[in-house]
């Protein structure tokens, strides 16, 4: 999957609100990683990790804010959704955006030890698989896209 790279003024601010998320993870002493989920220009869902918090190992940022759309729309199927991530999410992750049928998957960070959206492995590029998902890497420019939130995973 050839992924899209021109940011747009959207991505941006989407990607900054996501980022915001993953500060409020970061106060909780959780892995700072945020998720905002939009439709029709519309915030419906915004999440961050709670891993530690509630100590369960799914409560990934992402898979947070899925279930919290779900519930705004009343479907599992999100079709016409955007979900805006500050790091690549990982497999079980991936799996969730396809199953929720998104339309989009931005991100901000790369993750090489576990990104599976074209890093490390790609669970959105399967030829078996009935739902494409569009893959975006957005870098942000300036103090936001230089945020410790994204750095923090590299490490």
């Amino acid at each position: 999957m050839e992924q899209n790279t021109k940011t747009t003024q959207f991505d941006e601010k989407y990607m900054r609100l996501a980022l915001a998320e993953a500060q409020l993870a970061k106060q909780r002493d959780e892995v700072p990683i945020g998720c905002v989920i939009v439709k029709d220009n519309c915030v419906i869902a915004r999440a961050h990790n709670l891993k530690e918090t509630v100590q369960m190992a799914s409560a990934h940022a992402e898979v947070l804010a899925i279930d919290m759309a779900s519930k705004q729309l009343g479907s599992w199927r999100l079709t016409g959704c955007d979900l805006y991530v500050t790091i690549e999410p990982c497999a079980m992750c991936a799996g969730l955006i396809y199953q929720a049928r998104i339309r989009r998957l931005i991100y901000g960070s790369a993750d090489p030890k576990g990104g599976a959206c074209g890093t490390a492995m790609n669970v959105l590029e399967n030829s078996y698989i009935n739902h494409k998902v569009e893959v975006k890497r957005v870098r942000l420019n300036g103090p936001a896209g230089s945020s410790p939130a994204l750095s923090a995973m590299s490490k």
